[in-house]
């Protein structure tokens, strides 16, 4: 150990940084750290109800979470108020996903989606290998005092971070996605919250869920670990980003040969998915296309027969670089 600390005073001695100044970095990074794993702990365990607007380009939309933490369960409801109506209900690993303008009710078990104030991943240790962590002062959102904590990335391949986290609770009550100019690509930010109060049940429960029973389509999700001996292959990874999960999700009658295959990579705050799908028949093309959304950008591909999309809140040319290495093993 000792050995280590002075191999490390010099390298920072030679890079301009004296061994205090070194010091204090590492304490910095460290501070940040710990403020995201209070994040990390803090969505999981905090029972709130509270209203969030999300915001991307000049896209806006307004949404009413109640989450219900008990017992080491968890229970959510997420109404989106704005344009079409959505309800998303969560119990533990089972998400319901309520479409009443379709009149279609989407069942899914280990969702891999992750909803705010709850975005950061597991594995938070190798953030600092990645990104610049420091933890600076004190503002208010929604009426609560809190630290903010910016995350610099140190290469091209993901965005900066601004996060503002309440200091007593450790809730993420707002959160930017940043360019490399600083421009906000995409924001989510509470505008009314309330931590630790009663949530009474008939907050959790959907408010379609009686007109479901008559006539809505019902669509669960059979979802399976997906082995190694899949026939794609990512020849161009990510640094830093690894594997959360590789999922086969089939609906209905569907084989197991005309699923869709799911992957998502994450750095612990950053997360990308990727789909493949077989083409539906010979006519079927595809398409080839590539599209930005505010931070969020999507490459569509098509290879042997099957469609391929690439999408996540990462820069484009990241996502464009790991859309090109996909491939057919052996080919």
């Amino acid at each position: 150990m000792r050995r280590l600390t002075l191999l490390c005073c010099l390298w920072a001695a030679a890079g301009g940084l004296s061994p205090l100044a070194w010091g204090q970095t590492i304490a910095i990074q460290n501070e940040g750290l710990q403020w995201l794993q209070r994040i990390s702990v803090a969505a999981e365990t905090l029972s709130y109800t509270g209203t969030f607007v999300y915001r991307s380009g000049n896209r806006s939309e307004t949404s009413r979470i109640a989450h219900l933490a008990s017992q080491g369960r968890q229970s959510e409801r997420l109404e989106v108020l704005d344009g079409s109506p959505r309800e998303v209900i969560r119990q533990d690993d089972e998400v319901s996903c309520y479409l009443p303008e379709n009149r279609l009710v989407i069942i899914e078990q280990r969702s891999v989606r992750r909803n705010f104030p709850a975005l950061l991943a597991s594995g938070l240790g190798d953030l600092h290998d990645h990104y610049l962590i420091r933890s600076g002062g004190s503002e208010r959102v929604a009426g609560f005092e809190c630290r903010t904590i910016r995350l610099e990335p140190r290469d091209t391949w993901r965005y900066g971070h601004r996060l503002w986290v309440d200091s007593a609770s450790g809730l993420l009550l707002r959160a930017d996605i940043v360019d490399a100019q600083g421009n906000v690509l995409e924001s989510m930010a509470f505008t009314d919250l309330r931590i630790g109060e009663p949530i009474p049940p008939e907050m959790l429960v959907p408010k379609y869920k009686a007109a479901a029973k008559e006539n809505w389509r019902i669509r669960q999700a059979r979802l399976s670990d997906l082995r190694d001996d899949v026939p794609w292959v990512f020849r161009n990874e990510l640094p830093g980003f690894r594997k959360l999960t590789a999922l086969r999700r089939a609906f209905g009658n569907e084989s197991k040969e005309t699923a869709m295959l799911h992957w998502v990579f994450s750095d612990g705050l950053a997360a990308f998915s990727v789909f493949i799908s077989p083409l539906s028949s010979p006519q079927d093309r595809g398409e080839e296309s590539f599209r930005t959304m505010g931070a969020m950008s999507v490459a569509k591909r098509v290879l042997d027969g099957h469609q391929i999309v690439v999408m996540g809140d990462l820069p484009p040319a990241a996502i464009r670089h790991f859309a090109v290495g996909i491939g057919v093993r052996g080919q």
